[in-house]
């Protein structure tokens, strides 16, 4: 059986899928060709990822195909239950990605207190004539050591952002409408195992007590920040969303910005992906990053394997 992965697949996933008697092919087949090169090869299985949609078009029109798989959590570029519908298994990797998510956020976070998505664009232009100046303008750091974290949004990459957070010291307060209560493990590098019981608290209560905010849901029909979700926040907060374009408001974003009620926020995700706006991308208070939560080697291997074992369970 032949396999497409048609956003890419990892090394040591296509090695499982061909040790267990699959073809791979990794060509990356635009759009509008895809139903033609689905028929055209016989493709049992369709990999995909943020950038390939798999619509009703494509699952009407390629009779050969048995299953899509999701190399991530979202699946909102999938019609799931379309597919599944017309018999079709519909797979993702939910847990491989929530770790090296989680390790961006906090990429975001260090950099937003400290300034750093502004220092790296003005100390290569300017670090060796305003060198005193430049370090007067960023001398008003803060620590995260000791603040608020609120995380809406409470899944396998909410609960990884919050032990990280309880890792280097912060209180974690969240909101999840499917998740009244949990524990989060700590595991240490001696073997040592912590363990801490989280209650869920009202949305309102969360955005008032946290001193940052990261966003952990899947894509809405609605904004889950806005401007009035905003407003409820303390002055100077942090907002960061590695989650998906759309659930926070950037034209709300952008004017707290502009009046201070927002200090900086993190985004990996847009509304307008893949054209960011032109305020968001060259606003000095705005940490950028190209939707690369996922994007590391480790969880490319992770995500790669768990399609691979869910392939060969379903499909051999």
């Amino acid at each position: 059986m032949k396999i497409l992965a048609n956003d890419g697949i990892s090394p040591s996933g296509v090695s499982a899928l061909e040790a267990n008697g699959f073809e791979v092919l990794t060509t990356t087949v635009a759009q509008e060709q895809l139903v033609k090169f689905i028929n055209e090869n016989a493709i049992s299985g369709l990999l995909v990822r943020s950038a390939t949609k798999v619509r009703k078009d494509i699952i009407d029109n390629c009779p050969s195909l048995k299953l899509i798989g999701r190399g991530g959590v979202g699946m909102d570029n999938i019609d799931v239950a379309y597919a599944k519908e017309k018999g079709l298994h519909v797979i993702n990797t939910p847990a491989a990605s929530s770790g090296s998510v989680a390790e961006l956020v906090f990429a975001h976070l260090f950099g937003g207190v400290r300034f750093l998505h502004d220092a790296n664009r003005n100390m290569p232009l300017e670090g060796d004539t305003k060198f005193k100046q430049l370090k007067k303008s960023y001398a008003g750091g803060s620590e995260l050591r000791g603040k608020t974290l609120g995380v809406i949004g409470f899944g396998r990459i909410g609960q990884a952002t919050a032990k990280i957070a309880i890792g280097i010291g912060m209180k974690v307060v969240y909101f999840d409408p499917f998740l009244e209560k949990t524990s989060i493990d700590l595991t240490f590098f001696d073997g040592q195992n912590v363990s801490f019981d989280i209650v869920s608290n009202a949305k309102e209560e969360v955005l008032r007590s946290s001193d940052f905010v990261t966003l952990h849901v899947p894509a809405q029909k609605e904004y889950v920040i806005g401007k009035k979700e905003i407003e409820m926040m303390k002055d100077g907060v942090g907002i960061v969303n590695a989650a998906r374009g759309g659930v926070l408001d950037e034209v709300a974003l952008i004017d707290a910005l502009e009046s201070g009620k927002v200090s900086f926020a993190g985004l990996d995700v847009f509304e307008s992906e893949p054209n960011p706006e032109i305020k968001i991308l060259m606003h000095p208070n705005l940490s950028l990053t190209p939707h690369i939560g996922a994007a590391t080697s480790e969880a490319q291997d992770r995500i790669g394997m768990e399609l691979a074992t869910q392939i060969i369970d379903l499909l051999k």
